[in-house]
C-alpha cells in the first residue's frame, strides 16, 4: 500500500470519528438517496414503459413484471446478505485500523456473492416456466412472465456482484463511487428501456434485457471504483473461504437476507392473493388487481428509497464508531436518523393521502380501473408510513453493530412475521379491503416490535468512550 493510500485512509478515520456526526451522515446519505431514487426510477421505468404498450397487452404486461418482483428480489437479497455481512465488518474493521482484515473480507464478499448468483442463473434457465406459475402467472400471462425472467437470470451473477461492491463502496465511507455505479447503469436502463419494448417491439423480454444489461454495466463501474483513491481494491489472492469470514457475513448479512427473502416472499403471496380476490369480482379481475399492487409497489419503493439511503448514509458513521469505541456518537447519529426520516415521513403521509389519484396517473397508459384500484392501496400505505422513522434506524443499527438476533427479528417482520399471514387471513374475512389493509397494519405491528429491541441497543450504547488510537 502507497504512502498515499495510507494519508487518505488515516484522515477518513479521523473525519468519521470526529467531525459533527449530523453532517456526516448527511454528507453520506446525498450520493446514496441520490442513487436510491435513480435506481426506483428504473425500477419504475420497466413498468411505465411496459404499460405504454397499452389496452390488455398492456396489463398483462404490467402484471408479468410485477410478479417477478419476487426474483429481482431474492437476487438483491443474496447481494445485500453478502454485500452488507462484509461491508459491516469492512467498516467496523477499519474503525480498529485493521486494513488487512477488511481487505480480504472485500475479496472474499464479492467471490461469494458471485458465485451464488452463478447457482441462481443455473436453477432459474433451468426451471423457468415452472418459477413463473409459482410465482402466481397464469396462462393469461405466462408468456410475457417467462420471456421477462429469462434476462434478469442470466444476470444475475453481475447483479449480485454490483448489490456486494455499492455496499463495500459505501461503508468504507465513499458513498459517491457507489452512486457512479447505480447511476450509470439506472441511465442506460431508462435509454435502452423504450428503445427494446417499441422500437425493436420485444414486450416485456426488451424490458428484462435492458436491466441486464444496465445492472452489468454497472457492475462493471463499481469494480473499476474499487481501484480509486483510498478504495479497498478487490485481489484474487486474499479471497479466503473460511468459518470465521462466513460468520462475520452471516452475522452482519443474514438480517438483510431475511429481509429481502422475506419481501420477495411476501411479493409473491401478495400476487398469489390478489389474483384469488381478483377473480372473485369480474369486474377487477386478477392481471388488473395483480397490476394494481404492482404501480403501487413501484411508487412506494421511490419514497422508501429516501428513507433507505439517509439509513446508509448513517451505516458508516455507524460502523466507523462503534469499531473505535466512540458510543456517543453512535448515539447522536441514531437520534439525528430518525428525526430526519420523521420529517420525510410528514411529508409523505400529507402528499400520499392528498394526491394518490394524480400519482397514479403518471401511468397514464395503465387501464383505469387499475388506476383507481392502485390510488386507494396508495393512500392505505401511506398511512402508516410514520414507523420508518423507527424500525428503519433500529434494523441498521443492530445490523451494523452485528447483533444479528434482534437485527434478523426485526428484518423479518415487516414482510415475514407479520404482512404474510395478514395477506392470507384478512382477504378471507374482508375480501379486498382485508387485502389493502395488510400492509399497514404490518407496519404498525412492526414499530411495536421495534421499540423494545431498540432501547435495550440503546442501553449498551450508553457504555462510556474508548479513547481513540
Amino acid at each position: 500500500m502507497d504512502n498515499r493510500q495510507v494519508d487518505l485512509r488515516q484522515k477518513k478515520f479521523l473525519r468519521m470519528t470526529t467531525a459533527p456526526v449530523q453532517g456526516l451522515v448527511l454528507r453520506l446519505a446525498v450520493p446514496t438517496i441520490a442513487s436510491m431514487l435513480v435506481t426506483a426510477l428504473y425500477n419504475v421505468a420497466d413498468t411505465f414503459f411496459v404499460s405504454s404498450i397499452g389496452g390488455y397487452e398492456g396489463t398483462c404486461a404490467i402484471a408479468a413484471v410485477s410478479v417477478s418482483l419476487s426474483v429481482m428480489a431474492l437476487i438483491q437479497a443474496l447481494g445485500f446478505f453478502v454485500g452488507q455481512g462484509a461491508a459491516n465488518f469492512i467498516s467496523r474493521a477499519l474503525g480498529r485500523h485493521d486494513v488487512d482484515k477488511a481487505s480480504e473480507m472485500a475479496a472474499t464478499g464479492l467471490f461469494l456473492a458471485l458465485s451464488l448468483g452463478a447457482l441462481v442463473t443455473l436453477a432459474g434457465e433451468l426451471f423457468t416456466a415452472p418459477i413463473a406459475r409459482f410465482l402466481g402467472a397464469d396462462e393469461e400471462f405466462i408468456g410475457p412472465t417467462v420471456d421477462y425472467l429469462r434476462w434478469i437470470l442470466a444476470a444475475a451473477p453481475l447483479m449480485t456482484g454490483s448489490f456486494c461492491l455499492n455496499n463495500q463502496l459505501r461503508f468504507q465511507g465513499n458513498a459517491f463511487y457507489a452512486m457512479i455505479g447505480v447511476v450509470s447503469g439506472a441511465v442506460l436502463n431508462v435509454g435502452l428501456d423504450p428503445l427494446f419494448i417499441h422500437v425493436l417491439g420485444l414486450g416485456a423480454q426488451g424490458a428484462s434485457l435492458a436491466t441486464a444489461i444496465s445492472q452489468s454495466v454497472g457492475f462493471c463501474v463499481l469494480l473499476a471504483g474499487t481501484f480509486r483513491g483510498d478504495n479497498l481494491r478487490i485481489q484474487l489472492r486474499r479471497v479466503r473461504i473460511s468459518l470465521e469470514n462466513l460468520k462475520f457475513i452471516a452475522q452482519g448479512g443474514l438480517p438483510s437476507l431475511l429481509r429481502q427473502g422475506c419481501g420477495s416472499v411476501a411479493v409473491m403471496v401478495l400476487n398469489r392473493t390478489a389474483g384469488q380476490v381478483g377473480d372473485l369480482d369480474p369486474a377487477i379481475g386478477r392481471a388488473a388487481l395483480i397490476a394494481a399492487f404492482g404501480l403501487v409497489s413501484k411508487i412506494m419503493m421511490m419514497v422508501n428509497n429516501v428513507v433507505i439511503g439517509l439509513g446508509q448514509g448513517y451505516q458508516p458513521v455507524c460502523g466507523f464508531n462503534y469499531g473505535a469505541g466512540q458510543f456517543s456518537r453512535v448515539r447522536q447519529a441514531f437520534w439525528f436518523l430518525v428525526k430526519t426520516i420523521a420529517c420525510w415521513c410528514l411529508l409523505v403521509i400529507v402528499l400520499g393521502e392528498l394526491l394518490a389519484p394524480a400519482v397514479v396517473n403518471l401511468f397514464p397508459d395503465a387501464q383505469p380501473k387499475v388506476r383507481a384500484l392502485a390510488a386507494t392501496i396508495l393512500r392505505f400505505q401511506c398511512a402508516a408510513f410514520f414507523a420508518n422513522c423507527w424500525v428503519l434506524p433500529s434494523n441498521m443499527t443492530q445490523q451494523t453493530m452485528g447483533w444479528m438476533f434482534s437485527a434478523s427479528a426485526l428484518a423479518m417482520a415487516r414482510q415475514g412475521l407479520f404482512l404474510v399471514p395478514l395477506v392470507l387471513v384478512l382477504p378471507e374475512f374482508f375480501g379486498l379491503i382485508g387485502l389493502e389493509l395488510a400492509q399497514p397494519l404490518s407496519d404498525v405491528l412492526t414499530l411495536c416490535l421495534a421499540i423494545p429491541l431498540q432501547i435495550r441497543v440503546l442501553r449498551h450504547l450508553s457504555l462510556p468512550d474508548r479513547p481513540l488510537e
